[in-house]
């Protein structure tokens, strides 16, 4: 058995898919390859260096403070989340990551980005060092509140404009089990709002991102019905919010965000029996 597990993407939303990743900890659920969009993997590498309640404590300490994100940065940096500080500061000297225990991680992991030129699904390996930082950066890059990122030679965006939830590259790569933790309620439907609209006309010089932001609500509700017609085939096992407390994208509220991380590790607890049917263990 290979089993892959698939984190959507969501922002502050993600806190959700932090608190079911603290309860397949406590279980001892580790992945054999984990692919993550936006968010989805910026929080995810926490889980695989193992460090239980390290995202939670990001929440409650630093979304608040003015150096983690909002519109002075977007206005000084052209970056909404201020980078050096949120992919710099907080891992490396506030709230520490293991880069040690990720090296020691056995499996495969990768982080899906959207190429600027092709409009594009990439899915790149994540580094197992702090040279991790541009391929993360890459992939959280949100239309409007980033510019595009540069990692090697190629110009990227967030991974979700091209590929919002990569459970079919997961099957791709071998995984004959299949784990997809997701950051909407179920039966959410995408409709097209006024950000596409801008975002459209920001990115006209770049014809194939503009065409993937335009269609992208018809597409992520296409990828949702092919998911839950292979939950309910019994090929994959989805965990999604019961609610999302009113999190938004950029939310900063601690209680709030505490709010959504227990609902995440209380629908996991809730769901770990038939997962561990499904799993076979």
């Amino acid at each position: 058995m290979k089993l892959g597990i698939t984190m959507e993407g969501g922002a502050s939303r993600t806190l959700f898919s932090c608190g079911v990743a603290d309860a397949f900890l406590e279980e001892n659920i580790m992945p054999d390859y984990l692919v993550g969009v936006s968010a989805g993997i910026a929080y995810g590498v926490s889980y695989l260096s193992r460090q239980k309640g390290r995202n939670l404590a990001i929440a409650q300490k630093y979304m608040k403070d003015k150096r983690f994100m909002g519109m002075r940065h977007l206005l000084r940096d052209k970056s909404f989340y201020n980078i050096p500080f949120v992919f710099g500061e907080v891992p490396n000297k506030l709230e520490t990551f293991d880069y040690e225990a990720f090296a020691a991680f056995p499996g495969e992991v990768e982080a899906c980005v959207t190429n600027i030129h092709t409009g594009q699904a990439e899915y790149l390996q994540v580094p197992r060092g702090e040279e991790m930082h541009d391929v993360l950066v890459a992939s959280c890059a949100l239309p409007i509140l980033f510019q595009p990122v540069k990692v090697g030679r190629r110009y990227y965006l967030d991974g979700g404009i091209s590929d919002s939830i990569p459970y079919e590259h997961a099957i791709e790569m071998g995984c004959d089990k299949n784990i997809v933790v997701l950051t909407r309620e179920r039966g959410y439907v995408k409709k097209p709002g006024r950000a596409g609209n801008i975002s459209q006309r920001l990115y006209k010089k770049y014809p194939n991102i503009a065409e993937d932001l335009k269609t992208r609500p018809e597409r992520y509700n296409a990828c949702i019905q092919g998911l839950m017609e292979k939950e309910q085939a019994g090929e994959i096992f989805v965990i999604a919010p019961e609610t999302t407390h009113g999190v938004g994208k950029t939310e900063a509220d601690p209680e709030k965000l505490t709010t959504l991380y227990e609902e995440g590790y209380q629908q996991a607890k809730k769901q770990m029996e038939d997962l561990k049917r499904y799993l076979g263990t």
